[in-house]
Formats: structure tokens, C-alpha cells, sequence
């Protein structure tokens, strides 16, 4: 039960629905209190959801459990990290990696630790206008505006902003010079004046302040102000520009091309915008995109290596790395011929899914876990060596040596799965060895494979008779002989059958006998539904103390069906 939980936890982790998979692992935990593991996945589910406390708990509980296991440090310094306990999470990545060296998410999270430590001991108050100067659109506003346009030709200007873009706190260092005030107050859309103590020239006329006028005789002739232009960009950034406008217009095309399925020109425009801005991994995701829909698988992985290697190097979003990874995977699929084709599929899938986690991708990853399952078990379908091994089967079993004919039987339904002989013969092992539920899931396989071989009735009815449940032993028998009426271990059956549920009608069963087999019997569903059944207990009832109803009831084939059951179960004894 807690194995069966713990994997529900697990399909819930792994969709994402992390609520669903704390519940399940409480359960599993409640089942088996000792498992370390579940408290580890319980730990990881708890962080997903930034409910670090409770991650903590469970990690140290790991931790005590299984003090040798280097994942429950893992946790352990995860639910610190989310703490902000950047100490004792370091502490807690050091202690795994003594037992663990070349872990590698030990690794990762000890460097996380000790760089959240060092950037909390550093990291002054942050500066509330350094939101303004940060992403691309700075220089683009800045640009756009007339009057901090000319600073961007300044080289000192230039590297005051890109100071302040790495870091929002150095804005204070900056104050003092009226250009980046003016930027700052072009950034928030706020115009401001220049501080009239400040020795800085801004290079610019004040327009809303213009200087006192002197005396007619004493004015001199103004020297003509410079009038603004737009800010000059260098040829190589003005190429730049306009290879980037002609890439992306290359993409459009490709993206109206690729919807009306003409995929040779689709390539030639993603081609094409590759040759203009080899900076944007998206023209690579897109031609590969094409390349799997025209079956060119080759080219569709190369496509997504080279965006994936280039990306990297660009700091690209990681969603879109996922995306060519997922692509990649897609296309792996397509060409898998055999179960091992698969595996560098799977492989990729999850590399994706590290990156960003996509109900898709992970869809892909299922999908693609289960056709290998699939395709392996028809590679490894062979009914002749099925029959040889359920032969060798059948010899340990004469020499009465039944583990080694249960290792061969279950060898034999490996190779082929649909063969109810081998189902039967195991089953006839398992109860030899007493292993009675083994026993009947095999006995029943045996008789849904082919519902007229009474070997599979016999074996289901010789377990359920073992397990002393003689009214389903019956059952069994009489079904078995629907198929084959003269078979002689049925009949058998069902005689030895009904003499035990006789021997319970004569009141012949020992106390011990009757105690176990009621006791046996108050666990049957069946008999439990009988029981809480308000007609049966008043029937019950007029059979103790109504003898004229109690004779109208045995009119009724149904009641006196579950009257035979109580009466096989040793509920009830008629006299």
C-alpha cells in the first residue's frame, strides 16, 4: 500500500500538481514511517510549493533516518537555501559531498549557497529608481530622446550607464553628474532641472530657465546655440541594425511559408535570416521545426544541436534551449526503429524538462518511456524458447523443485505473454510454496487468456479452496464445468467442496475451526455487504424467531444464495 501511494506521489511530482503528491506521500508515510525516501519526496514536493519550513522538517527527518544518503543533505540544503539560511545550507551541501563527492547537485547547490551567502553580505539596500535602467529598452529610450542622445556619444556617459545596468546601486555613485539626473529623468518620464550648486556641465541649454538678459549696451552678440541631431551611430552598429530588421523579416516570411506547408521556402527564409543575425537561436528552432515536418530528421538534429550549443553561449531564455531540446527528442522518436532508439529520446526529453518544465515535453517523455516498454516486450517475444522454458518448468516441478520451475515458467510468459499454459503451471507452483495470492492472480490470468481451459478453473478453485474460501472454490468448479462437464479434478473439486460446507451446516467444525473461519469470512466484502444488508438482518432475524416467514424466504432463490454463503462462511449454521 505505501509503494502504491509513494508511485502516486511520484506521477503527481512529476505533472507538476505538487498539493496532490504531498497528499499521497503522507499517506505512504502513515503506511510506512520508517522510509526515508518518502520523506525526502515529501521534502522536494514542500519546496516546490516554497513552503520551506515544512521542506525542512521532512529534510532533517531524512536525514536522521538515513544519515549515509547523500540526497537527504540535498534536501536538507535546498529547505536551508529557501530559508535563506545560506549557512547551514552550505554546511548541509558539504556534509552530503563528504559522502558523495562527485554529486553533482551537492555540487550546484553548495556553489548556489556560497553565492547567496557572499551577494547577502555584500549587497547594500537597493536603489529604488534601478528598475528604470534595466533591459534593452533603456538604450532605446535614451536614444530616442533628443536631449540624452548626444550623451550616448560620450564614453564616460556610456559606461556610467552600463555600471549602473549591472548594478541598480551604483545609481547613487552617479547623482552628482546632471547627465545621468537628466537620463534618470527621461527613464521615468520626469523632467528635471539641474542643481544650481553643481559644477557639472550638461552640455545642454536649459530650456525652461533661459539666462538673465544683459543691458542693450552691454549685450553681447549670442554665439549661435548647436542645434540638436539625431545621435550618429557608427557603420558597424548601423549595419547591425539593419541586418537584425532584415533577419526578422526573413522569419515572417518563413513563418507565413511554413503555415501554408510550402516548407522548401520556409527553409530558404529561416536560411537566410541565420546569414543576417546569427545572434537569435529562434531562426535555427524554426528551420528545424520544418525540417521534422518534411521527415528530414538528420538536419532537424543538427538544427537543434547548433541552437542549443549557440544558445548557451548566448545566455539565451532557457525555455526556448527546452524547446529545441524538445524538438530534438521529437525527432529522435520519429526514427527510432527498435527499444534502444529510444533511450538517447528519452535522455533528451528529460534534459528539456531540466531546462523548463512543459506539460508537453513531459507528455513526449511518457509517451516515449512506454512505447520503449512496448517495443521491448515484442523484441523479446519468442513463443519457442516460451515453450522450451516452460518445459524445463515442468521437469523441476516433477523433481518437486518449485522455485527453479517458477523462475522458468516466469521466463516463459517473458517471452511469450499470452501463453495460459504458463500461467496455470506457475500458478500450481505458487500454491506448492504456499505463495496462495500469487497463486490465483496466475489462475485467473490463465482463465481470462482463454476462458475454456479448465486447468485455469481448477488451479483458481485449488487456491481459493486452500484459502478456505469453499463457496468461491465452488463457484469456480461449477464455471469450470460449464466448459468441461466430465472433467474429473472439478468434480472432484466440488465434492470435496461441498463436504466442507456440509461439515459447517452439521455444526461438525471445531471452535478453533469456526473462530478462524468466521474470522476469515467478516473480511470478505461480500459477506460484510450481506451482513449490512437491512433485508438479510430481518431475514436472519425470522430465521431465529419467525418459522412461517423464514419458510416464505427459502422460496426465494436469492436470499437462500446468500444464506448458503453465510452458512459456507460459518456465520451461519442451520440445524
Amino acid at each position: 500500500m505505501a509503494e502504491e501511494a509513494k508511485a502516486k506521489g511520484n506521477a503527481a511530482f512529476s505533472s507538476g500538481d505538487f498539493q496532490a503528491a504531498i497528499r499521497h506521500f503522507t499517506e505512504a508515510i502513515n503506511l510506512a514511517s520508517t522510509n526515508h525516501v518518502l520523506y525526502s519526496n515529501r521534502s522536494a514536493a514542500y519546496a516546490s510549493l516554497n513552503q520551506f519550513e515544512s521542506a525542512l522538517t521532512d529534510a532533517k527527518k531524512t536525514v536522521e533516518l538515513k544519515p549515509d544518503w547523500s540526497k537527504g543533505y540535498s534536501r536538507l540544503g535546498a529547505a536551508h537555501l529557501g530559508l535563506h539560511q545560506y549557512q547551514d545550507a552550505i554546511a548541509a551541501y558539504k556534509k552530503g559531498l563528504e559522502i558523495d563527492p562527485s554529486n553533482e547537485a551537492l555540487k550546484s547547490g553548495l556553489a548556489d549557497a556560497q553565492s547567496s551567502a557572499s551577494r547577502s553580505r555584500a549587497a547594500p539596500a537597493p536603489n529604488p529608481f534601478g528598475d528604470a535602467f534595466q533591459g534593452p529598452e533603456m538604450w532605446a529610450k535614451l536614444t530616442a530622446d533628443p536631449t540624452t542622445r548626444l550623451f550616448l556619444q560620450q564614453p564616460d556617459f556610456v559606461k556610467a550607464m552600463q555600471d549602473i545596468q549591472k548594478n541598480p546601486n551604483k545609481l547613487n555613485e552617479y547623482l552628482k553628474d546632471q547627465r545621468v539626473m537628466q537620463a534618470l529623468g527621461v527613464l521615468l518620464n520626469v523632467k528635471f532641472k539641474a542643481h544650481p550648486g553643481s559644477s557639472e556641465d550638461t552640455d545642454m541649454p536649459e530650456a525652461e530657465t533661459p539666462p538673465p538678459q544683459p543691458a542693450k549696451e552691454e549685450r553681447k552678440r549670442p554665439e549661435p546655440e548647436p542645434e540638436l541631431e539625431p545621435t550618429e551611430l557608427s557603420e558597424e552598429e548601423k549595419e547591425k541594425k539593419e541586418r537584425k530588421e532584415k533577419a526578422q523579416k526573413e522569419k515572417e516570411a518563413g513563418n507565413v511559408a511554413y503555415k501554408k506547408k510550402d516548407f522548401e521556402t520556409a527553409i530558404s527564409h529561416y536560411s537566410k535570416a541565420m546569414e543576417f543575425d546569427d545572434e537569435d537561436i529562434s531562426y535555427l528552432t524554426n528551420r528545424a521545426a520544418v525540417y521534422l515536418e518534411m521527415g528530414k530528421y538528420e538536419e532537424c538534429i543538427k538544427d537543434c544541436d547548433q541552437a542549443v550549443e549557440r544558445g548557451r553561449e548566448l545566455r539565451f531564455d532557457f525555455k526556448m534551449i527546452a524547446r529545441a531540446l524538445t524538438r530534438k527528442g521529437t525527432a529522435l522518436v520519429k526514427m527510432a526503429k527498435c527499444s534502444k532508439d529510444y533511450e538517447p529520446a528519452i535522455e533528451t526529453f528529460q534534459k528539456a524538462l531540466t531546462e523548463h518544465r512543459n506539460p508537453d515535453t513531459l507528455k513526449k517523455l511518457n509517451d516515449a518511456e512506454r512505447a520503449k516498454k512496448e517495443l521491448e516486450q515484442q523484441e523479446y517475444f519468442d513463443p519457442h524458447v516460451a515453450d522450451e522454458e516452460r518445459e524445463k518448468g515442468n521437469e523441476y516441478f516433477k523433481q518437486q523443485n518449485y522455485p527453479e520451475a517458477v523462475k522458468h515458467y516466469t521466463e516463459a510468459i517473458r517471452r511469450n505473454p499470452e501463453d495460459p499454459k504458463a500461467y496455470s503451471n506457475r500458478a500450481a507452483c505458487y500454491t506448492k510454496l504456499g505463495a496462495l495470492p500469487e497463486g490465483l492472480k496466475d489462475a485467473e490470468k490463465c482463465i481470462e487468456l482463454d476462458p475454456t481451459f479448465s486447468k485455469g478453473y481448477n488451479r483458481k478453485g485449488a487456491v481459493q479452496f486452500f484459502m478456505k474460501e469453499y463457496d468461491k472454490a465452488l463457484e469456480t468448479y461449477r464455471e469450470g464445468l460449464k466448459h468441461d462437464p466430465n472433467n474429473q479434478e472439478l468434480l472432484d473439486g466440488v465434492r470435496r467442496c461441498v463436504d466442507q460446507i456440509n461439515k459447517a451446516n452439521r455444526g461438525d467444525l471445531s471452535p478453533e475451526e469456526l473462530k478462524e473461519r468466521q474470522a476469515k469470512a467478516m473480511q470478505d466484502p461480500e459477506i460484510q455487504n450481506i451482513l449490512s444488508d437491512p433485508v438479510m438482518r430481518q431475514v436472519l432475524i425470522d430465521f431465529q424467531e419467525n418459522p412461517k416467514a423464514a419458510q416464505e424466504h427459502t422460496k426465494n432463490p436469492m436470499v437462500m444464495t446468500k444464506i448458503q454463503k453465510l452458512v459456507a462462511a460459518g456465520i451461519v449454521q442451520l440445524r
